[in-house]
């Protein structure tokens, strides 16, 4: 089911894109952004030239302010989508588990960081939303890092459907969750990318059953990586998470290429 509100304000937004990114440069600072997701990447945000300033060459990493005139934010998903009121319960609740194949348990700790690629080893921005009507919960950055790494990475997640298809996880609180990963198709955007849907079944200690959907894409642009997770107990539109990829890629080229220009 498409969420109508989110996918014409994506459609919107990835034709205007080019118009956007012609004054991403000098109005990225008096835009207003999102509340930061962790306390990290609000310090790393906080530390940003107000300039955006250029790649020193054409393969060089952007700068933390580049990245975050790269970010998915709210104004490009439109109603019901705002700046995040913070971690979901759900977090610890269900994603802090155990399972006994180490590939499956890998998969569990990435989606708890939100970090298939490990700590970034550059620049970074990042940008969580939530959404009014159905409480899911969007978490978008844009980071530095070595592309063998990142295309491992993706590489490791393209099996993850085959090794790990389905499996069940016990909870840090007692819970046994049945969890079940399927691909999840992402338009033909930047140099390598992938992105599974994985759904976690279960109840809490109370008897109350539980059904957490999450999207986890990973899209690698040149040096640059793009980590994008969607999730919720609710709906959780796979529309959304691949037009917000593809418009963050979109708009993460533009940049570099920008840069590459003004060399």
């Amino acid at each position: 089911m498409t969420h109508p509100a989110a996918t014409r304000a994506l459609l919107a937004s990835t034709l205007s894109v080019t118009a956007l990114l012609a004054t991403a440069g000098c109005t990225v600072d008096d835009e207003p952004r999102p509340r930061w997701f962790s306390a990290s990447a609000s310090a790393s945000a906080s530390g940003a030239s107000p300039a955006v300033e250029q790649p020193s060459g054409s393969g060089a990493a952007l700068t933390e302010a580049q990245a975050r005139a790269a970010l998915v934010t709210e104004a490009d998903l439109g109603e019901p989508w705002t700046p995040s009121r913070g971690a979901r319960t759900w977090r610890d609740g269900l994603l802090k588990a155990t399972t006994e194949d180490q590939e499956c348990q890998r998969l569990l700790d990435v989606l708890y960081t939100e970090e298939p690629f490990g700590t970034p080893k550059g620049p970074q921005a990042t940008s969580a939303l939530d959404d009014g009507d159905t409480d899911a919960q969007l978490r978008y950055q844009v980071a530095a890092h070595p592309p063998a790494d990142v295309d491992r990475a993706l590489d490791w997640m393209r099996s993850l459907p085959g090794r790990c298809g389905e499996f069940t996880a016990a909870t840090a609180r007692g819970g046994v969750q049945r969890v079940e990963i399927r691909d999840l198709p992402l338009p033909p955007v930047g140099d390598a990318r992938q992105a599974l849907r994985v759904m976690l079944a279960g109840e809490t200690e109370e008897g109350e059953l539980t059904y957490l959907i999450m999207d986890l894409a990973a899209v690698r642009v040149g040096e640059e990586a793009i980590t994008l997770t969607n999730a919720g107990l609710d709906e959780v539109y796979a529309e959304v998470t691949q037009q917000a990829a593809q418009l963050g890629a979109q708009r993460l080229n533009e940049i570099r290429k920008q840069g590459r220009a003004q060399i």
